[in-house]
């Protein structure tokens, strides 16, 4: 298995890199640097991660001890919620550059099909609709411009991808979803490669601990424990192994130094076959809800609006 996969546009994303969403402050720098050191080349970053500034202070430090080069890395980031007007695009991905001290991004997504007013806080009772033809439109230029080296969207159902392909100038390069044994979206995995969209999976381990989370864990459905056994890897590695071997790059989080390293363990080995068709048998439970986007008076009703039924 490659450490990489190709994207549309002839760029290389690594197969695994680190989630850093959520990260308590003074932590998300140690395990960046802790990570490249590790041999991680895909850092993911978000403004709403709120965590930017940190991070950049940790890739400078990475470059400065010559650990890495810029151009060995894949650095990937997010729109916020409040940048979506076409005029506003350009400051967001400005405003990323300037924390991460970055003169381009590897990868640019919108972060959510959730759109607030410029400088409005986000909450569900203050989305407003989308446009995003025209916010789609805004990343297409910074596209051609090289600031960002390729786009994409992130948590968007087929629905959501179906209407983008008819727009798109620009086919998005990457669709970044909660994929895992869990949750496996094979009709969005489908639909995606059919037009060359790669999926990259958060939460590929699923999300315990989360607050976030509900329903039990499938790390520890059997499935998962008696290959994690036979194969002699932890329930984690044979989680994000079967991401892989699934075409999709996987981006885990953690702050923990030994787990940072157990989880890059996932190369020089493989599931079989015939043990990657019983995946099929484990119960789908979406962990990420995103009950957060619903409001009574907001666009979002309920979850299945959201996810346009989906879920």
């Amino acid at each position: 298995m490659a450490d990489h996969f190709v994207l549309n546009t002839g760029a290389r994303i690594p197969s695994l890199g680190l989630g850093t969403a959520k990260t308590e402050p003074g932590t998300v720098g140690e395990a960046v640097y802790a990570a490249v050191k590790a041999g991680y080349r895909h850092i993911d970053c978000a403004p709403a991660y709120r965590n930017e500034k940190e991070i950049g202070l940790a890739l400078k430090k990475l470059f400065e001890d010559s650990v890495v080069k810029r151009e060995d890395l894949f650095i990937s980031s997010k729109l916020w919620s409040g940048n979506h007007a076409p005029e506003d695009v350009p400051e967001g991905i400005d405003t990323t550059l300037e924390d991460l001290q970055l003169d381009y991004l590897d990868l640019f997504l919108i972060h959510a099909p959730v759109r607030t007013e410029k400088g409005a806080i986000r909450t569900a009772a203050n989305y407003i609709p989308l446009d995003v033809p025209a916010t789609w439109g805004a990343m297409e230029k910074l596209y051609d411009s090289g600031k960002a080296r390729a786009v994409g969207v992130s948590n968007f159902s087929c629905k959501r991808m179906e209407d983008l392909f008819a727009a798109a100038r620009v086919t998005p390069a990457v669709n970044q979803v909660e994929s895992h044994p869990g949750w496996q979206q094979k009709k969005l995995r489908e639909l995606c490669q059919s037009k060359g969209v790669h999926i990259s999976a958060y939460s590929p381990l699923g999300r315990p601990g989360s607050p976030a989370f509900t329903g039990p864990s499938f790390l520890g459905n059997p499935i998962v424990t008696s290959f994690a056994e036979k194969l002699q890897k932890t329930p984690a590695q044979v989680a994000l192994r079967w991401g892989l071997q699934m075409g999709q790059s996987v981006v885990p989080k953690s702050t923990n130094e030994t787990r940072i390293k157990e989880n890059f363990d996932i190369f020089d080995w493989s599931i079989p076959e015939d043990l990657m068709s019983k995946f099929s048998e484990i119960p789908q439970i979406k962990t990420l809800r995103a009950e957060f986007v619903v409001h009574p008076q907001g666009i979002y009703k309920t979850v299945e609006d959201f996810w346009d039924g989906e879920i």
